[in-house]
């Protein structure tokens, strides 16, 4: 992805001279890239003069950020009480295998990124996994894979 210093401008500007600004700006730049380029938080760095040091502060301890880009798909596999007695980990385990990545990281080809998350709402479905606004009930790490290489192809049924 290029960056494009005079869209982070554009941004910059609109800020200008304005108190408590920080977070604001770089949740447009967020907006503006998908996460936080490091060629756009180092010209917000040079525009505001806040440290890098204080921006990478700011972006690591609100997870509303991200440093990375996500994937064209989205896997958050729930990791609830419901879901975690019933494989969640095994399932988790099974999708960072297949994709070759961890939890929290893109594939190479920013096809999947994969997230662990607290709760999807589908107890009852248990292990429950989301890809992109897509619901995946009673999961078995053998389901899952077979999921993510369909959607891999092109189809999502």
């Amino acid at each position: 992805m290029e960056i494009c210093i005079s869209h982070t401008d554009k941004i910059l500007d609109k800020y200008k001279g304005t108190k408590g600004s920080i977070i604001p700006i770089m949740q447009q730049v967020q907006k503006a890239y998908g996460f936080l380029p490091e060629e756009a938080l180092q010209r917000v760095s040079d525009i505001t003069g806040t440290r890098m040091s204080q921006l990478y502060g700011i972006a690591t301890f609100y997870t509303q950020f991200r440093l990375k880009p996500l994937g064209k798909y989205t896997i958050r596999v729930c990791h609830g009480t419901a879901c975690h007695v019933s494989g969640a980990e095994m399932l988790t385990e099974a999708i960072e295998n297949e994709l070759g990545v961890k939890t929290g990281d893109t594939t190479k080809d920013l096809t999947f990124s994969l997230e662990s998350v607290a709760c999807i709402g589908c107890c009852s479905l248990a292990p429950a996994m989301t890809i992109g606004e897509d619901t995946y009930a009673r999961n078995t790490p053998a389901k899952a894979v077979k999921t993510i290489k369909k959607i891999a192809k092109g189809d999502k049924n």
